[in-house]
């Protein structure tokens, strides 16, 4: 994440890569092509009411529409962002019960081919994948498996004053762990091979050479620290890899079947080549195949609009989790950034609840309006800032500034 107004809120993305090296080699090599969907589904299966066959809308559903003159000016409003801030392909799709379903696909995922954006695309979904992890500590809280306030030394040794940081502090972003992102080393080393594989073990040794930030509880900061600590945490807990878990306690029962945290840089068809100028140029470079191992519980998780979707009112709303602990989870605290509160894995922007995500190439935004149960998400193809604002931002902001003028998307916070 560039440290400049507004830039990379709440992303898996990098700090400070514009002084760094990118090899215009890594870029090109090959990501094997998967497809993530169950035998039997492919992305044209419906059961003839604009659903898949696991019964979620498709993205390419136009009924329900909001009507000709509302979503004329959603048209007009995204195609100005696209335009101003260079965005190469974009989704847009909008759930408004009462009022209609907006869903739209525009622009190019592939600038070389010029193949057009797609509503059943896949994305890399960067920091959403916060919201997974935390679920899947929350999960363990209600089974009693562990507990919000126990300390991280607890459950993983060498933590800078880890029997005083607790999980919720950890989940909270109030650790005042050193963000690993922001090391140079890091950074030289990721950037000079984006097809490694980083462990969790040596992206922590980043951050754990330099002193804590604040002392635990003090403030907000987000840092991609704490949620590789807490992916540890469940790891160790369960006996099981996060992947695996997530997948059992998390995906499954919210029936997501388009939604995946991969091993390496695969990446399910159909999807959209991502776009970066996170280079030492600063020209765009194709990122699609970079390996994303280096955010793991941070942000590695690969998704499409309709699970998002679906996944956006699950985590709002807590179907997976007991009353009881999805109130905790959804008590936000002050960040510093106007009209944006933080809970645990999930922030508040003017009304809105979820997540966004940043990574090199790729921007989402998956967000939920209790007041009006409305359902917005957001799938870039690039993360080329515009005038210091993220792309998704500026798209995010457009829209709700039409559909919901008492609740206009605020956008996160930046990373120190």
């Amino acid at each position: 994440m560039r440290r400049t107004s507004r830039r990379r809120p709440f992303a898996a993305a990098l700090l400070a890569v514009s002084v760094l090296a990118l090899t215009a080699a890594a870029s090109a090599t090959a990501s094997p092509a998967v497809d993530a969907r169950p035998a039997g589904v492919r992305a044209t299966d419906t059961d003839g009411y604009g659903r898949d066959s696991d019964g979620h809308g498709r993205g390419d559903d136009a009924r329900d529409g909001l009507g000709p003159a509302l979503s004329a000016r959603l048209d007009e409003a995204i195609a100005d962002v696209r335009e101003q801030a260079g965005i190469p392909g974009v989704v847009v799709g909008l759930w408004m019960p009462g009022r209609g379903n907006y869903v739209r696909a525009t622009g190019v995922a592939d600038k070389r081919t010029g193949r057009p954006m797609s509503a059943d695309d896949y994305v890399r979904i960067g920091s959403e994948t916060k919201t997974f992890t935390v679920t899947a500590l929350l999960e363990l809280v209600d089974r009693h498996r562990v507990r919000l306030d126990d300390p991280i030394s607890r459950y993983v040794p060498g933590v800078p004053d880890g029997h005083r940081i607790t999980l919720r502090q950890l989940a909270g972003m109030r650790s005042g762990l050193f963000p690993y992102t922001s090391d140079a080393d890091f950074q030289h080393d990721l950037l000079s091979d984006p097809q490694r594989s980083f462990t969790p073990r040596e992206l922590l040794a980043y951050g754990f050479k330099h002193p804590n930030t604040f002392a635990p509880g003090a403030r907000f900061e987000y840092s991609n620290t704490n949620l590789v600590l807490l992916g540890l945490v469940v790891e160790k807990v369960t006996g099981h890899e996060l992947r695996d878990v997530i997948e059992r306690r998390v995906l499954r029962p919210a029936r997501l079947r388009h939604t995946l945290f991969p091993k390496g840089n695969e990446f399910p068809e159909p999807h959209p080549q991502g776009y970066t100028d996170q280079t030492l140029s600063g020209e765009v470079t194709n990122s699609t195949n970079w390996n994303p191992s280096w955010a793991w519980a941070a942000g590695a998780m690969i998704s499409n609009l309709q699970d998002l979707r679906h996944w956006a009112e699950v985590v709002a709303t807590g179907t997976l989790l007991s009353p009881g602990t999805q109130a905790q989870r959804l008590r936000t605290l002050p960040t510093g950034f106007p009209g944006t509160t933080y809970g645990l894995g999930i922030f508040d922007a003017s009304g809105w609840i979820g997540h966004n995500g940043s990574l090199p190439g790729y921007e989402t935004v998956t967000v939920h309006l209790p007041s009006k149960k409305a359902t917005l998400v957001v799938m870039l193809n690039t993360d080329v800032t515009y005038q210091g604002q993220e792309p998704s931002t500026l798209v995010a902001r457009a829209v709700t500034e039409i559909v919901t003028p008492d609740n206009v998307y605020a956008g996160a916070v930046v990373t120190p």
